[in-house]
């Protein structure tokens, strides 16, 4: 592992304050060394062992500056071995293997996705974690995006819990806590550190295409109480939690990942809607704010998204909120922070605005270079640039990161989906079923025909039902074989989920077949609204194997639905 460890259990209460002493600066960016460049910088003093330099500020004055400006990136690394090579990593990293981009550039922490083929199975997992932190002489944050629900990256490979909206519906901030936790040691079992959940998002918008039903709810009071008791799971597991997005990405109706969203929420408007959650995050110690590509003009007139915005990251989240902790960007490969500047400006304002870790950054040497060498300049100084990674070896000392043993893949084969977890995931999904409209129908009698894109899967679940399935978006002929098929039946389910004009005709097709239909929400229960025809509808907010099963009980009359909805539906 290289240098030494001297990281000990002083960690916990041996801090060193951190201050954020960069000034914004409109001066051109300077152009971009290579990691090796650094070393030109003069030798580093270690303090010596009788020094009472903390243990974090002994690490920190151990690291050289390339290493120091490594610890601010958590890009994404190709691959599902540490040590095998890839295309990917070569053309975007210069080197093969995921070790070696860890080796090369000395990133605070790596993000793990299935699409970059680092997510195959539990051992497969454990082996990648445990080489990506061998390959490092600082421990890395290991991050997952794992929500639950509509965001589940690690896929069936962890308990299917349900997402937030759904948890929001059951009124209980203890199921957001139990929630947090399964997952949390779910997460730690395979050597995964960080999780970026929970959102703090206040969903007021009914048009949002990017939260939904990744938020807890449209209240926020009860999203507050939520996200607060989220943070308290994800801790208990022992895994860092991230509360997102900051300043707040629940009233927009253009997604992020595609555009810029402007949100023209007041001072005042903020701080009653999209404030409280966030607070309350802080008040139970998370350990990183994610900030949003969103523009709130009203509380920064430059037109600056959040994540460059100074007067929001630390004008807001800083001295306001008095929050002290990790400030992550939300992926900086997404349009709406790639608007104005290219992608090593990006990087360096980020920094400048107050933000300690630059998440998935499109062109990795191009912005690492270009902080580095805003270090150099004196663009960002070098006190910045300490405080930032003063913060990250804080958050890693905090949560065991820093002397965490490696993962056990028999220890994770025991913890992962136990009939444990399975147990309380169930109980949260079944205390989450909303009646949303004809309540009194229920049970369903006699013959019941489902349709719809989860229609096998919940048939499945009901004794004797039947299935016509259909894609996310029905086809003519789906709808006419499912039309047919309601000649034979009693009565109609249709599953739906985010409804358009396909499944909104799918669901026309049945009620004019003059059965009752039951229309059973996957997602969040706005479509509701975009529907008509039915007779029943009940909303699940989540369309995992547990909400399924669910929803199968209160069909059957073997539960009676108590989820309150979470949001208004127009």
């Amino acid at each position: 592992m290289g240098r030494p460890m001297r990281v000990t259990a002083l960690l916990l209460i041996a801090t060193m304050s951190a201050g954020c002493s960069g000034a914004m600066s409109d001066a051109a960016p300077t152009p971009t060394p290579s990691p090796s460049e650094a070393a030109t910088e003069p030798p580093k003093v270690t303090p010596s062992a009788t020094s009472t330099t903390s243990p974090i500020a002994e690490r920190l004055a151990d690291m050289s500056l390339a290493e120091k400006v490594g610890q601010l990136f958590m890009p994404v690394l190709y691959g599902a071995k540490p040590g095998a090579a890839s295309g990917e990593n070569r053309a975007r990293y210069g080197v093969g293997s995921p070790a070696e981009v860890v080796k090369k550039y000395h990133p605070g922490g790596v993000i793990l996705f299935p699409w970059s083929g680092n997510i195959e199975n539990t051992p497969q997992l454990v082996a990648l974690t445990n080489g990506l932190q061998k390959a490092s002489e600082t421990p890395l944050l290991i991050g997952a995006d794992q929500e639950n629900g509509l965001v589940s990256r690690l896929g069936t490979l962890v308990t299917d819990v349900p997402g937030s909206m759904a948890i929001g519906a059951t009124g209980d901030p203890s199921n957001a806590r139990t929630a947090a936790e399964i997952t949390g040691t779910e997460l730690r079992a395979l050597g995964v550190n960080l999780d970026f959940a929970p959102v703090a998002d206040v969903n007021v918008n009914p048009d949002n295409p990017v939260i939904g039903p990744r938020s807890y709810g449209s209240a926020p009071g009860k999203v507050a109480k939520m996200v607060a008791a989220a943070v308290e799971g994800f801790h208990d597991a022992g895994v860092a939690a991230a509360a997102k997005h900051f300043p707040g990405h629940g009233d927009t109706g253009v997604d992020s990942h595609t555009g810029l969203p402007v949100i023209k929420h007041s001072p005042a408007r903020w701080r009653e809607l999209d404030a409280p959650p966030f607070r309350a995050a802080i008040g139970k110690g998370v350990d990183i704010v994610m900030t949003a590509h969103v523009v709130m003009p009203e509380l920064d007139r430059s037109g600056a998204p959040a994540t460059l915005s100074k007067k929001i990251v630390t004008g807001l989240l800083r001295d306001d909120l008095g929050y002290g902790g990790v400030v992550a960007t939300d992926a900086l490969d997404m349009a709406g922070v790639r608007k104005k500047y290219g992608d090593a400006e990006v990087a360096v304002r980020a920094v400048l605005a107050g933000v300690d870790l630059l998440l998935m950054p499109p062109d990795l040497p191009k912005a690492y270079g270009a902080v580095l060498a805003a270090v150099k300049s004196g663009r960002i100084t070098k006190d910045r640039l300490d405080a930032s990674v003063t913060r990250l070896l804080k958050l890693k000392a905090t949560r065991g990161v820093l002397t965490a043993s490696p993962a056990d893949p028999e220890d994770a084969k025991a913890v992962l989906r136990s009939g444990d977890h399975r147990e309380k995931a169930q109980k949260i999904a079944d205390q989450a079923v909303t009646a949303v409209k004809g309540a009194r129908a229920l049970p369903l009698k006699g013959d019941i025909l489902v349709t719809g894109p989860a229609a096998r899967a919940l048939a499945g679940m009901l004794d004797g039902a039947a299935s016509a399935p259909t894609a996310d978006t029905p086809t003519t002929a789906e709808i006419a074989a499912a039309r047919t098929a309601a000649a034979r039946a009693d009565t109609v389910v249709v599953t739906t989920e985010d409804a358009g004009p396909a499944q909104s005709r799918l669901v026309a097709a049945m009620a004019a077949t003059g059965k009752p239909v039951t229309v059973v929400s996957l997602s969040a229960p706005y479509e509701l609204s975009r529907l008509g025809g039915y007779d029943t509808a009940l909303a699940l907010y989540s369309g995992g194997s547990a909400s399924l099963r669910a929803a199968a009980k209160a069909l059957d009359g073997t539960l009676t639905p108590s989820g309150d909805l979470p949001v208004d539906i127009r």
